[in-house]
């Protein structure tokens, strides 16, 4: 390459904390950099008023990643902070600018700043949108990401649902689906015994992981009712629901007290520094995940990452990277579907089976496809 791209990502990132937005991010810029782009991330002086945000804090306290050149600059709620944020990036006439687009909250922010820098007519502007329609219903956010969406010049989607939603709004955008990459940046594996001891975990247990921040749509709920079939008394079995609770807690520890689980579910309600997110994954057997909705979910590419089978349910784009009966199970959103596939995971001995096919499976989920896929994009845009 004889002159190195130009690079710009725009979204959440250090020092925001993890989570699923400012990890891809941040891992994305390391993409771009192995690809041979010269890459700045501008993320956020102000995220989410205090007021909207429903976690304790929205800051990291971990050391910064290295190697990234990551700028604090873009304030989501003030519009003359937009607009100077999109002058001073169209001077730049940086050759690609990818916005990570996952909530309708920020069209207003991102969709001026991209129509601002378009007006240098050498950038090309696109994004990477988890979703188009949130989970959580938000008044006018149709019409919001319609804004964002007119400001776009192409779309990378990492579900079909999500394509389809796409659709809904413009047919002829340039788009492309590719699959969430793998979270390869969380550790290496380590035996389950040693998590389990690092955990201070009985050794003779085995666990079942519910992991991520805590919102109604992901359904904690079902799993809690599924756990509570006598099936599974049979098996030496507990689940560890791990993350900070963006929802009410008293609803699903009330559940927890009144099917009498509370020896046999294991809450650890706080957020989980990228550096021991390994000791969880590790130290389960089974990571569950009983969305009610979705499009995709990074907590399935961790769990590919760390060899863990899985059990989704039928919802969104989780079945189209979770094989049924191959590396763990899809079902319905249903209790009882859920604690059947728990079941027969346990019952049956899988794991070994599965590990083995999620070894396979996870070498389809790589960042180098992301990048194809967006490069693919530009001749479309640019022509």
């Amino acid at each position: 390459m004889d002159e190195k791209r130009s690079v710009i990502i725009i979204g959440s990132a250090y020092p925001f904390r993890g989570g699923g937005i400012s990890t891809f991010n941040e891992r994305l810029a390391k993409a771009f950099i192995d690809h041979g782009d010269k890459v700045v991330i501008h993320t956020f002086k102000l995220q989410y008023p205090s007021f909207l945000f429903p976690g304790k804090t929205q800051y990291s306290k971990e050391a910064p990643p290295e190697g990234l050149d990551i700028r604090i600059s873009i304030n989501s709620i003030n519009p003359f902070n937009w607009i100077s944020v999109g002058r001073k990036l169209g001077k730049l006439k940086p050759d690609l600018v990818v916005i990570r687009y996952w909530i309708p909250f920020m069209a207003p922010c991102f969709g001026t700043i991209a129509r601002i820098i378009r007006k240098n007519k050498h950038t090309i502007i696109i994004s990477i949108a988890d979703n188009i329609i949130p989970h959580e219903k938000m008044t006018g956010g149709k019409l919001l990401s319609s804004y964002f969406i007119k400001a776009i010049q192409g779309f990378v989607v990492m579900s079909r649902s999500v394509l389809a939603d796409l659709e809904r709004f413009n047919k002829k955008i340039p788009r492309r689906y590719c699959p969430h990459p793998l979270y390869d940046n969380f550790g290496e594996i380590i035996p389950k015994e040693e998590a389990k001891e690092l955990l201070q975990l009985d050794q003779a247990t085995k666990y079942i992981l519910f992991f991520g921040f805590i919102r109604d749509y992901k359904g904690l709920d079902i799993l809690i009712e599924a756990f509570s079939d006598e099936r599974l008394r049979q098996f030496p079995v507990k689940v560890l629901v791990v993350g900070e609770f963006y929802a009410d807690p008293k609803p699903y520890l009330d559940l927890i007290r009144e099917l009498h689980l509370e020896d046999s579910i294991i809450v650890k309600a706080d957020f989980v520094p990228n550096t021991d997110v390994y000791k969880y994954f590790c130290a389960a057997d089974l990571i569950v995940q009983p969305y009610k909705n979705a499009t995709q979910s990074g907590v399935t590419q961790i769990a590919y990452h760390f060899d863990r089978p899985m059990v989704t349910t039928n919802v969104g784009g989780l079945s189209e990277t979770v094989p049924d009966g191959k590396v763990g199970y899809v079902v319905n959103v249903d209790p009882r579907k859920v604690a059947d596939a728990i079941y027969r995971f346990f019952s049956m001995n899988k794991e070994a089976e599965f590990v083995e096919n999620v070894r396979e499976e996870k070498k389809k989920y790589s960042w180098e496809r992301l990048i194809f896929e967006i490069d693919s994009l530009l001749p479309e845009i640019s022509s």
